[in-house]
């Protein structure tokens, strides 16, 4: 039994940040941004809506693609590390918006990663036997954990959501080929949200110390996430038998467009081997790479049996890398 990708689905609010609008926020400027992180704009969920809004019309529109009833799935994965509440998890209330009455789900938090860590585990439900039909979210609200007046972070994030159906599958080549993910605690000190959490729960005291934010040491994680994506996707593609020259497309975590220019010149990709959406979303953590797998297919670059590569780096550190074979016509 193999795990193969039936249909995809994303949704990203209608609300435009420009780095034009940020230069009023921040000292900053257009060129700046666009120099250093190939990012021209982001969108925004408004403030009265949590992430699992965005996730329910990401998942509907795979639902919708694939004419799948939400009572025929066995289990949703939301990978986000901005759940809309500590408690329930955003996949009960995903679940419960899509009348999905016959699953059970959870959520994982794997910073930007989050989608490959999910779609991986996913794939082992799948083929252990025990589910045939998953939901596969990555949504991240970044703007509510982003401190505007902090230019290191508020000219990276946006907010969105893409979801996979992953399904069983008889075929022998088709659907999700191998993963390999890694974990390295030492980087914690690099990307963080240090407030909110049982160690330091939200005081008066946290709050105005901004705690609540997601920091980051921009150069620090830049130097790990070069090479942490180049060598990992690399290293699948070596564990296969495969070169850059047998990839249909490359899907890389949007984080910034230099590392993914390095991780497309390890492989010796061809631009129209890369999936590059980073400008006009932005880094939408775990929604990245869902958001931009949704797009390409319904961009119609990729058919069946074409071998599908993504990779990821992120807070954790968490990076890893999943191969996979197109199913669709």
């Amino acid at each position: 039994m193999r795990a193969i990708i039936t249909a995809t689905g994303h949704y990203a609010p209608p609300n435009i940040l420009t780095n034009k609008d940020l230069e009023k926020l921040v000292d900053t400027n257009d060129e700046w941004i666009t120099t250093r992180t190939g990012i021209r704009e982001r969108r925004i969920l408004d403030k009265d809506k949590g992430t699992s809004f965005m996730a329910v019309r990401a998942a509907q529109m795979a639902l919708e693609q694939r004419q799948m009833a939400p009572e025929e799935l066995d289990l949703i994965i939301v990978a986000t590390i901005t759940p809309d509440t500590p408690v329930p998890t955003t996949a009960a209330l995903v679940q419960k918006e899509l009348k999905a009455r016959n699953c059970w789900g959870y959520d994982l938090n794997g910073g930007c990663t989050g989608f490959v860590c999910a779609l991986a585990t996913a794939s082992q439900f799948i083929m252990s036997g025990f589910y045939t039909k998953i939901l596969v979210i990555g949504a991240d609200k970044m703007s509510s954990i982003i401190d505007y007046e902090d230019r290191n972070t508020c000219i990276l994030f946006g907010d969105a959501a893409g979801a996979v159906l992953l399904e069983a599958s008889d075929s022998e080549t088709l659907g999700i080929e191998d993963f390999i993910l890694h974990l390295d605690g030492t980087g914690s000190k690099s990307l963080y949200m240090s407030g909110g959490g049982s160690l330091r729960p939200a005081t008066l005291e946290t709050v105005n110390q901004k705690l609540h934010y997601l920091y980051q040491d921009g150069r620090a994680v830049y130097k790990h996430a070069v090479t942490g994506m180049a060598d990992v996707a690399a290293q699948i593609l070596k564990r296969n038998h495969l070169t850059g020259q047998d990839i249909k497309l490359l899907v890389p975590h949007q984080a910034n467009l230099r590392i993914i220019d390095v991780v497309a010149e390890k492989l010796s990709l061809a631009k129209d081997q890369i999936v590059v959406n980073i400008d006009r979303y932005g880094n939408t953590t775990a929604a990245t790479i869902p958001l931009a797998l949704s797009e390409a297919h319904q961009d119609k670059r990729m058919g069946k049996d074409d071998w599908i590569l993504i990779a990821a780096f992120g807070a954790g550190f968490i990076w890893g890398s999943l191969l996979f074979k197109w199913a669709l016509d």
